[in-house]
């Protein structure tokens, strides 16, 4: 049975549902504004199409009829000629148009002077060309005389706006040189007859070429939009929910378009954000961790130095002179560990900057490492443990390092061995050179380190002892060791081993020069 769902969590739930439920009404409105905008340039498309088409069968058909005939006017000039020679017989010129053009009916037969003025037509169309246009021009008829490629139009006199298809030849007209026989080869009654076809079969033809190409490409295009509009909307609301705390929730990615790459970037961006949400609470733990422990560390001996203090204060001169001294020397020492615990805080802030840089120069660790087992000697001693060490078969061996801060990090490594080794063990410091490098290793022979809490040793503050009721440090020391070694491109590694002993090795490149 799921545990009853606070109010909250119910109008939340809801509010989700609600911006779902807009945000696929948005979808469907984006779905059927792409729909109608893709008909209209469809229906636009498949006009012009259409238009193009029987445009250019327009034009191929001309060409066609004028390659076809292009000798028809030269022909006939031949029988024209005799009768135009001597005398101009308007009677017998129109009796040969019209025989010529009850033959040819699907033509126009015009004789025209050198200017291109129509001296005579067939009866039929005279009329007509009374009314419309009386003269030619002729540079489209000189341009074919002289062989220009075809197709060549020119004017039709029963329709001047309209440029037709043509056959010319010279005649002389009662000694007139230069004038014409001009037949339009698409005449009144050929276009007559193909707008009668035109009106039916061809504009019926590009209906139904334009219908088709419609509905199919609208019935494709309706398809494709319907598969991307389900994406999309797959894609907003796996954005919503994710937005509203779900971070697990991720894009199908489908295909390999557009679609897919900004799926697999959303999805890299929220990997991206769920890590860093991850390591902005991983940091807030470790700031609450670092508060609680920094108050713990400070609180114990600053409790302790209150209550010696008050002790002091309470007893006044009744305090004998040894006890006095054993309260003061506790109230020192507390004192101190607070200073050291402070100075490690300011430490670690300090290596936590980007900005801090070693300052390198050329150091022997043969001799840094003989300094330093020779100051704990004393404490070593004083406790009972046996502290050893070994230097590089070549002292003169070189690292680049800070003194300072390389001193500061061999120190924290040897003082937690000693302080984790009993009486009567021993630590060992050994500084060898292993081909190109300087390996530091420092063992002892202590109560070792549980297998559960090795990757976690160089955690600031953090402690084998559970309880931590012992007094060997605030666990800052091995974070601050491991910084600082980072800092000079050396790896820290530790090998333990319960009621066995620990071993820390660091490498450090020797010097090229």
């Amino acid at each position: 049975m799921h545990p009853t769902r606070t109010i909250s969590e119910r109008f939340g739930a809801l509010d989700i549902d609600l911006q779902i439920l807009r945000r696929k009404k948005t979808m469907r409105r984006f779905y059927f504004k792409i729909a109608a905008t893709f008909s209209i340039i469809l229906i636009l498309f498949g006009i012009v199409v259409a238009f193009v088409t029987m445009q250019a069968s327009s034009n191929v058909v001309q060409e066609a009829i004028q390659t076809t005939n292009k000798d028809l006017a030269a022909i006939l000039a031949e029988d024209f000629q005799p009768i135009l020679r001597d005398s101009f017989d308007q009677q017998q010129i129109e009796e040969k148009l019209t025989e010529l053009s009850g033959k040819n009916p699907q033509f126009d037969f015009y004789l025209l002077d050198q200017n291109g003025v129509i001296k005579s037509v067939i009866p039929a169309s005279k009329e007509k060309v009374s009314v419309s246009k009386s003269v030619v021009d002729t540079r489209p008829l000189d341009d074919f005389i002289n062989g220009k490629p075809l197709p060549i139009l020119s004017t039709d006199p029963l329709n001047p706006d309209k440029k037709k298809p043509f056959s010319v030849a010279t005649v002389s007209i009662m000694g007139s040189h230069g004038c014409y026989l001009y037949v339009v080869l698409e005449g009144d009654q050929f276009s007559r007859a193909t707008a009668m076809i035109s009106d039916s079969y061809i504009t019926r033809s590009a209906l139904i070429f334009i219908g088709m190409v419609l509905f199919i490409g609208l019935a494709i295009g309706l398809f494709l939009f319907s598969n991307l509009s389900k994406r999309l909307e797959k894609i907003k609301n796996t954005v919503t929910k994710f937005e509203r705390g779900q971070l697990s929730e991720r894009i199908e990615v489908e295909g390999n378009d557009e679609l897919a790459e900004l799926s697999t970037g959303f999805n890299r961006m929220a990997d991206t954000m769920v890590d860093n949400l991850k390591e902005i609470q991983k940091s807030d733990k470790m700031r609450r961790e670092l508060i609680a422990n920094v108050s713990h560390d400070l609180r114990s001996p600053l409790a302790s130095i209150q209550g010696y203090l008050e002790t002091i204060e309470m007893k006044g001169d009744s305090i004998t002179k040894e006890d006095l001294h054993s309260y003061f020397k506790t109230v020192l020492g507390n004192t101190q560990k607070l200073n050291r615990l402070i100075d490690d805080l300011f430490e670690l802030t300090k290596l936590d900057t980007e900005h801090i840089r070693p300052n390198l120069e050329n150091v022997s660790m043969a001799e840094l490492v003989q300094d330093l087992v020779q100051q704990f000697k004393p404490i070593a001693d004083k406790k009972g443990v046996a502290l050893e060490a070994q230097f590089p078969e070549n002292p003169n061996a070189l690292i680049e390092a800070d003194i300072s801060m390389l001193s500061r990090a061999i120190t924290n490594l040897i003082d937690n061995a000693i302080s984790h080794t009993p009486s009567g063990g021993k630590v060992f410091v050994s500084s060898v050179q292993n081909g190109e490098d300087i390996v530091l290793e420092i063992a002892d022979t202590g109560s070792g380190i549980p297998e559960e809490d090795l990757p976690h040793i160089f955690d600031r503050f953090y402690q084998v002892d559970k309880s931590r009721t012992n007094n060997n440090g605030a666990g800052l020391g091995l974070a601050i060791a491991q910084k600082i070694f980072n800092l000079h491109g050396a790896e820290v590694s530790v090998t333990s081993r319960t009621n066995a002993g620990t071993t820390f090795r660091v490498n450090l490149p020797i010097c090229s020069n």
